[in-house]
């Protein structure tokens, strides 16, 4: 089974065992979707199975069956979630999981620019940082007419470096 990552407990919340949860989805109700996560920490893995979800700011806070007091909540802390990818459903056209991105040879009109290293956020756009060969890496934000043609399935992403970005 292919899981992916979806978050983190960074805290816990209340004496009551609910936990504080950074999400990495662009939609954090897509937890609502699911019915458990497994908590990953120090080599081991746990099931936690979902039984409320609340939301604070650029945070959610859950409730496990499985965790009933603080003490309990606090063993948690800085675990990472993960549930199969199937629990996610279908994406829409055009939007890709980090997890598939990562690891693709990026490649412009001029040939093979890199390997997509990372992903991350700017709030307006997203920035992919591309490992290159004996320079430092590239950092292009995805904005409109960047981004070309994705191929997952042959690890190829196309794009157009925008003007001034390349540093010989």
């Amino acid at each position: 089974m292919d899981f992916l990552e979806v978050g983190k407990i960074v805290n816990t919340h209340g004496l009551r065992g609910e936990v504080k949860i950074m999400t990495w989805t662009d939609y954090p109700e897509d937890f609502e979707k699911l019915e458990y996560v497994l908590a990953m920490q120090k080599g081991k893995e746990s099931r936690l199975d979902i039984q409320n979800i609340k939301y604070q700011k650029n945070n959610i806070i859950v409730k496990f069956k499985q965790l009933t007091a603080i003490e309990e909540a606090e063993t948690y802390k800085n675990a990472v979630l993960k549930v199969p990818r199937e629990a996610l459903g279908e994406l829409p056209e055009g939007v890709y999981y980090i997890a598939d991105l990562l690891d693709c040879q990026v490649w412009d009109e001029n040939g093979l620019i890199g390997v997509l290293v990372d992903v991350f956020s700017t709030g307006s756009n997203d920035v992919y940082d591309i490992k290159r060969e004996s320079k430092r890496n590239l950092l292009v934000p995805i904005i409109d007419g960047v981004l070309k043609n994705v191929d997952i399935e042959n690890k190829k992403i196309t794009i157009k470096v925008p003007e001034g970005l390349e540093d010989d």
